[in-house]
């Protein structure tokens, strides 16, 4: 199999239709698979998917995996990605969807001939309340990054994501309890390549209240975000922690007043002088 794309669902009765028939549409030269993990939604999600798979002419490429019992977003998402059997891995969550039916060749073609890279994204736009706007985080993208540049900060939407299977042995033990599981992903994938950005707009972000991350105030971010970070640290060499840490603080300073800001940022840069001193 040269492709698998991962789908994660939960309660998506309203998306997942269009999330599943922008998989199936894709044109390639190569046999897909698309993996289904459905964690036991009280909503139709079954009925939708089991339609699919039935009426639908390339149902048979759907793999489903249907949770008897609520296993939470982590371990469904584990337990999909170790379902799947592709050379490469394509993810697309339950609420969101590609709007290229070329999209999976072109990002295929470039990791095909680029050994080097194990990641391939693209611009995708957001979609509010039924409101479409560009987004800002995949626009200042640029061709070539790599894990240095990935440590600063998510610069990649899940939903336009390509990278190679069988990367590393098996997930880190806090991969099953992390609130975060596409950035970590990214990380870790990270260590083995390059990271490419095609920019093209090739699938849609959506944004709902009722998602994880949309359902959670700005200050319960920066909170959940920091912890996140201290716990991947030690998965990555110094050089990597560093560049973490900075992204740590940054994150502790964002929300403190004025006078607080540049106090902080007049110890750290003295910390950062003393430790360079020390080592040289």
């Amino acid at each position: 199999m040269k492709v698998s794309v991962c789908m994660i669902t939960y309660n998506h009765e309203n998306y997942l239709k269009q999330a599943i028939e922008s998989v199936l549409i894709q044109k390639t030269h190569f046999d897909f698979e698309l993996v289904i993990a459905n964690d036991n939604s009280p909503d139709n999600t079954i009925t939708v998917i089991e339609e699919f798979i039935n009426q639908h002419p390339k149902g048979y490429k759907i793999k489903f995996i249907n949770n008897k019992e609520n296993m939470g977003i982590m371990p469904n998402f584990i337990n999909a990605l170790k379902k799947c059997n592709g050379d490469y891995i394509a993810l697309c969550e339950g609420d969101d969807y590609w709007i290229d039916e070329n999209k999976l060749q072109k990002q295929v073609d470039f990791l095909e001939k680029n050994t080097d890279f194990t990641i391939c994204f693209h611009k995708v736009n957001v979609e509010t309340n039924g409101t479409i706007s560009d987004d800002t985080i995949t626009g200042k993208s640029i061709q070539t990054t790599t894990i240095y540049d990935l440590a600063k900060g998510n610069y990649m939407h899940t939903c336009s994501v390509v990278y190679r299977n069988h990367l590393f042995a098996d997930f880190p033990n806090y991969f099953y309890t992390s609130p975060i599981g596409d950035y970590y992903l990214h990380m870790l994938n990270a260590q083995y390549g390059k990271i490419h950005f095609i920019n093209q707009t090739m699938a849609i972000y959506r944004v709902h209240n009722t998602s994880y991350w949309s359902s959670k105030q700005d200050n319960e971010r920066v909170f959940i975000w920091i912890n996140f970070i201290e716990n991947i640290k030690d998965n990555f060499n110094v050089e990597i922690q560093k560049i973490l840490d900075k992204q740590i603080f940054k994150l502790r300073v964002s929300n403190l007043p004025f006078w607080k800001k540049n106090l902080l940022k007049f110890k750290f840069k003295l910390q950062e002088t003393i430790k360079t001193k020390k080592y040289t």
